[in-house]
Order: C-alpha cells, then structure tokens, then sequence
C-alpha cells in the first residue's frame, strides 16, 4: 500500500504546482477593475454603446490570451509580460474613450 501512495501523492504534488504557477491573480484583478470602469462609463452616460462594445471586445480578447497563456500550466514571465501590455492599453483606451466629447444621449 505504501508502494502506490507515494508514487500518487508526487503526482497531485506536482500537479498542484503546476496550477499554482499557472494563477494570474493581478491580472485577474485588473480584468475585474476594467470591466467596473466600462460599466460605470456606460451607467454614467460616458460611453456610447458602441465605445462600451468595443471596449468589451478587447477585454474578450485579453480573457482569450490569458486562458491561451494557461493552457500549458504555466503562465510565463513573457506572457504575464505580454497580458500586462494588453491590460495597460485596454486602460488607456478605457480613459480615452470616457474622456473624449462623445457621450450617450
């Protein structure tokens, strides 16, 4: 019996390792962040629709990398770089698009 369970618990050990590694939690956190700011833009009268569907669009496409970025188990410096990229554009236009004339009527 001590035989099989060793050999099983190294197995769920480096499996957990590799989902640990894979947590993007800031990114998960800004992802949050920016979609609030969206909807407040649209609750405030500050985004059109067509902003707020664009704006949505990316926030899809960055979902999209991140989940491709995890698929291995491990989410790498390189590509944590990258979403973080991705996330510093989607805020600027987020503030671009709330702060320009255009607002919802």
């Amino acid at each position: 019996m001590y035989k099989t369970l060793v050999p099983i618990a190294l197995v769920t050990a480096v499996l957990l390792a590799g989902t640990a590694s894979a947590a993007t939690p800031n990114v998960d956190a800004r992802e949050a962040n920016q979609r609030a700011r969206i909807n407040q833009g649209v609750a405030s009268g500050e985004l059109t629709r067509r902003e707020a569907a664009g704006l949505r669009a990316q926030q899809v496409h960055i979902r999209r990398d991140e989940r491709a970025a995890k698929a291995d188990g491990v989410v790498t410096r390189g590509e944590r770089r990258h979403l973080q990229h991705e996330l510093d554009h989607a805020s600027e236009n987020i503030d671009e698009q709330k702060h320009d004339a255009q607002d919802r009527r």
